[in-house]
C-alpha cells in the first residue's frame, strides 16, 4: 500500500540497462529547473549491498543531477547509513517525510503502486507492461505497436518532451 505523503511520488522502471538513470536524471534536472525540491530513492535490484562509496554509482548521478537527497537501498542496507534486516519503500518515504522536498523519484521497485514510467528497451521488455500497476507512461527506445499506444500513455525515448509533461501530470495527479 503506497504511503500518503504531502508530495508527489513517481517511479522510473525497467528492466536492466533501460535508460531508467538517465531519464531519472533528465526528471530530475527538469524539475529543479522549474524550482522543485528533489528527493530521489534508488533500489539495488542487483543483490547484495551498494557499495559503500557511490562515486560514478547511480544515487551519485541523482545527486550531480541536482537530487536534495539521494538513497540507494539494498539488502537491508539504507545507503544513509542504517542497517536492519529489511528496508520497504514506504520506510524510506517516511523518513522522506521529514525533508525539505516537492518531489520523490524512485528509480525500481517495480512492484510498489506509485505513477510509474516505464522504460522499455525491447520487444521482450514489452511484457513487464502486464505485470505492473498504476502505469502513467511508457517510454521505449524503438517504435511500439498500436495495441500498446492505444492502452498506455508511451513516448519515444529521444522526446525530451517527455519530461515535462510527465512532470506535469505527476503534479496534477496529486493535487
Amino acid at each position: 500500500m503506497a504511503l500518503e505523503l504531502d508530495v508527489p511520488v513517481i517511479q522510473v522502471v525497467g528492466y536492466q540497462n533501460s535508460g531508467k538513470t538517465t531519464y531519472v536524471e533528465k526528471l530530475i534536472k527538469q524539475a529543479t529547473t522549474l524550482g522543485l525540491r528533489v528527493a530521489t530513492v534508488k533500489h539495488h535490484g542487483h543483490g547484495g549491498m551498494p557499495d559503500m562509496l557511490d562515486n560514478g554509482k547511480d544515487s551519485d548521478r541523482h545527486r550531480l543531477a541536482g537530487a536534495l537527497a539521494a538513497s540507494v537501498e539494498g539488502d537491508g542496507v539504507l545507503q544513509l547509513y542504517c542497517k536492519r534486516d529489511e528496508w520497504k519503500l514506504n520506510d524510506i518515504l517516511s523518513i522522506y517525510k521529514h525533508l525539505p522536498i516537492d518531489l520523490v523519484i524512485v528509480e525500481g521497485y517495480k512492484n510498489e503502486n506509485y505513477p510509474k514510467v516505464v522504460l522499455v528497451r525491447n520487444e521482450d521488455d514489452i511484457t513487464l507492461l502486464d505485470r505492473l500497476t498504476n502505469i502513467m507512461a511508457v517510454i521505449s527506445w524503438f517504435p511500439l505497436e498500436e495495441e500498446v499506444k492505444q492502452r498506455f500513455v508511451t513516448f519515444n525515448l529521444s522526446n525530451d518532451e517527455s519530461v515535462l509533461l510527465i512532470l506535469q501530470a505527476v503534479r496534477e495527479r496529486h493535487e
